[in-house]
């Protein structure tokens, strides 16, 4: 099974287990008024990077031309070994476990979008609300598909659908249309 539909398998069920008891243990980090909604904090839309200073784009999203073909369902984040990664939004941790081999990081958001991260160690436990700009863990040091770099894979899910997380933080341009044909 690739990795990509055992972490939507796993977040999926995850999820859907601590709602059903409930959900809550900690907090971290201070939260909005609702821990689902994305803090306004770092772009136009509410979400920001999970790494700071701002990384660069080692690999880019490429979308597959059907959910069971090859493609790179998220995008791969320059990073150092150690260094802390960020939710990008307000929500809660709904996975924290090894997959492949790699710790991954599941944070679920308001509208049902789920931020998967790999790989991560120290991750705070499944059930804790999260801010915004929140320490979720901290880059593995253990080599990964970026070898011999390190790197943060950062993906977005909506349902099954993987999503581009650099069009959650990027405005999209302004293009004017005219009212009737030139």
């Amino acid at each position: 099974m690739p990795i990509g539909t055992a972490v939507l398998a796993l977040a999926t069920a995850l999820t859907a287990t601590v709602v059903a008891l409930g959900g809550a243990s900690a907090t971290v980090g201070s939260l909005a008024a609702d821990a689902g909604e994305p803090s306004g904090a770092g772009t136009s839309r509410g979400w920001q990077w999970p790494l700071s200073p701002r990384p660069a784009v080692a690999r880019a999203f490429d979308r597959p031309e059907h959910r069971w073909s090859p493609g790179h369902r998220g995008v791969d984040l320059e990073a150092t070994a150690g260094q802390a990664v960020l939710s990008p939004g307000a929500g809660r941790v709904t996975y924290t476990g090894l997959l492949a081999g790699r710790g991954v990081v599941v944070v679920t958001h308001a509208g049902g979008l789920r931020s998967t991260f790999e790989p991560v160690t120290g991750p705070p436990p499944v059930g804790t609300l999260v801010a915004g700009g929140a320490a979720i863990g901290r880059v593995a040091p253990a080599a990964g598909h970026c070898a011999p770099r390190a790197c943060l894979h950062w993906g977005v899910l909506r349902g099954h659908d993987y999503l581009d997380p650099l069009s959650l933080l990027m405005p999209r341009p302004i293009r004017l249309l005219p009212l009737r044909p030139l």
